[in-house]
């Protein structure tokens, strides 16, 4: 008869102001030789996942099958999900007979976001990953299913998703879970790129192995651990070429539609994909030119409006709710992932939070912030080529994308902001901002969805918001010598009409002057309709 031992994980306790926690929805496998914490299954068990209303099969809860985990540490992470355990290919090593194996992007991403001083995820696995070295024929075969489990509204063609059903928990899946998920502010698809790319190049067999010298070798007593297999530096990244393009928009435009609709306080962090550099390869026309002027680029491809055009497609990926990371990153962690880079996304979204938890959401993270904390970076694909004036490619890129780039101290993030049109939505510190501030409304309304409409409900909400504003002035966040130059709030007769009043809305108006924003931002709350809020954005000079 023996002891087993368990690390005790501390039950995760929920806060809905923070907004420095990250939602990450890919795939991973679960690490099945460990039993589910005690503490897990108990966090699972509170949120209604084991014996409540809309309770999941005990396989699903063992295998943590599309459920939200609350994950405090990389070493909960670690012990949970086989993050580092992603087939390279289909069949063993023809030389060695071993399965090699490389890291997830879902658990790069994670690791780097506890490195860059994230300090609380949430986790939702939704499957398995696939082989990284998969056929062309079987990745588009099986696009539109894995990118439904990321986004189960993904729209493909005349295929349409499964609509979102936010009093229904039971069915949702990958982003629809960002409805219960009232603390958290971001949210990273690491799997994205993987899941729009054509096929990964194979390395090239031209040369010859380098055959080692024979010689002797003390032996140990003790097996030395596995080296990390660096034949995965020869192995392509995710590429995509202009087709590939396609299906990465419409997935961004639709998890943008999503937040835009219900969950305005949370921001999409999503890396740019490369591009493929080969000009002659089938249906990669605007391959070079990505490399060349990815801004241009982007644009062309319907990623962004095009020139001199401030309406978008619904099919764009311009919103306040997008903040892109570009380019990909080579760092000493991440020699176990094809190529050596791992994608943007998840060293962005550590730096945000890091940034939430030490300076304050609405500050920028970019510049000398973000030096000491990038000191692992080592290189980057493409290498941007910063420094030549305002008007290079790269720097009009980094007024729309997040970029990393390197400065004489080393790697810095050298912008933070969306991918707005709008310049008042574009600095990245304003819309955490205002999604603090949508945070704090909601649960305002929340508190307040069984009083009665009246005068005295109306004075009691302008007052619980003009507390919060006045917290956000007196921190830096809005400018103005006082507190009415920097916000004004108003909720009366004038915001809402009969219709208003017969159906039970309550109407707020904010008017805020971002420290860091040249314009005022409007934004209008139905905080008492269902649960909904719906900001309008009006720039005033």
């Amino acid at each position: 008869m023996g002891l087993a031992f368990e690390t005790a994980v501390p039950a995760p306790g929920s806060t809905p102001g923070r907004t420095d926690v990250v939602c990450f929805v890919g795939f991973v496998a679960r690490r099945r030789e460990m039993r589910l914490p005690a503490a897990v299954r108990t966090q699972l068990a509170a949120d209604g996942w084991v014996n409540g209303p809309w309770r999941r099969a005990d396989n699903a809860i063992e295998t943590l099958d599309n459920l939200p985990v609350v994950i405090d540490s990389w070493a909960l992470f670690d012990q949970l999900f086989a993050w580092e355990k992603r087939p390279v290919g289909r069949t063993p090593d023809p030389v060695s007979g071993r399965i090699s194996y490389c890291a997830t992007y879902l658990g790069a991403a994670v690791r780097s976001f506890f490195a860059r001083g994230g300090r609380r995820a949430i986790v939702i696995r939704v499957g398995d990953p696939w082989p990284f070295l998969e056929s062309g024929a079987n990745r588009a075969a099986k696009r539109r299913a894995r990118l439904r489990r990321l986004l189960p509204d993904f729209a493909d063609g005349d295929a349409p998703g499964v609509l979102f059903d936010p009093t229904d928990p039971g069915s949702w899946g990958g982003v629809h879970h960002l409805g219960g998920l009232r603390e958290a502010s971001l949210l990273c698809l690491p799997d994205l790129p993987d899941a729009c790319a054509t096929e990964p190049r194979l390395p090239s067999t031209e040369l010859p192995l380098t055959v080692p010298p024979e010689g002797f070798v003390e032996c140990s007593a003790v097996e030395a651990a596995l080296p990390v297999d660096r034949g995965l530096r020869a192995l392509a990244a995710p590429r995509l070429d202009s087709r590939g393009y396609g299906p990465w928009r419409v997935a961004v435009s639709a998890v943008r539609r999503h937040l835009a609709r219900y969950q305005r306080e949370v921001i999409l962090v999503a890396a740019l994909p490369l591009a493929h550099d080969d000009a002659r390869r089938p249906g990669n026309e605007g391959g070079v030119h990505a490399q060349q002027d990815m801004l241009a680029f982007l644009r062309r491809s319907g990623v962004f409006e095009a020139v001199g055009r401030h309406e978008t497609s619904d099919l764009a990926a311009t919103s306040a709710f997008v903040q892109l990371a570009w380019p990909w990153l080579q760092t000493r962690a991440s020699v176990d992932l094809p190529e050596e880079l791992e994608s943007p996304d998840g060293v962005l979204a550590g730096l945000l939070a890091s940034n939430a938890l030490t300076r304050g959401t609405y500050r920028s993270a970019a510049g000398d912030f973000s030096l000491r904390r990038l000191r692992d970076v080592r290189n980057t694909t493409p290498a941007p080529a910063w420094g030549g004036g305002p008007d290079s490619p790269i720097e009009q890129l980094a007024q729309r994308v997040c970029v990393f780039a390197p400065q004489p101290d080393g790697w810095a993030l050298q912008s933070d902001v969306t991918t707005a049109v709008g310049e008042s939505w574009r600095f990245g510190g304003a819309s955490r901002l205002m999604g603090a501030v949508l945070r704090e409304a909601r649960r305002t309304g929340e508190a307040a969805v069984f009083d009665a409409n009246g005068p005295a409900l109306w004075r009691s909400i302008r007052r619980s918001i003009e507390t919060t504003l006045e917290r956000f002035w007196r921190a830096g966040a809005l400018d103005g010598q006082t507190p009415s130059e920097a916000f004004l709030v108003r909720c009366d007769l004038t915001t809402m009409n009969q219709n208003d009043l017969d159906n039970g809305r309550v109407k707020v108006e904010i008017t805020v002057r971002p420290t860091h924003s040249i314009e005022r931002i409007t934004v209008v709350l139905a905080l008492n309709s269902g649960g909904e809020s719906m900001p309008a954005a009006q720039g005033v000079a």
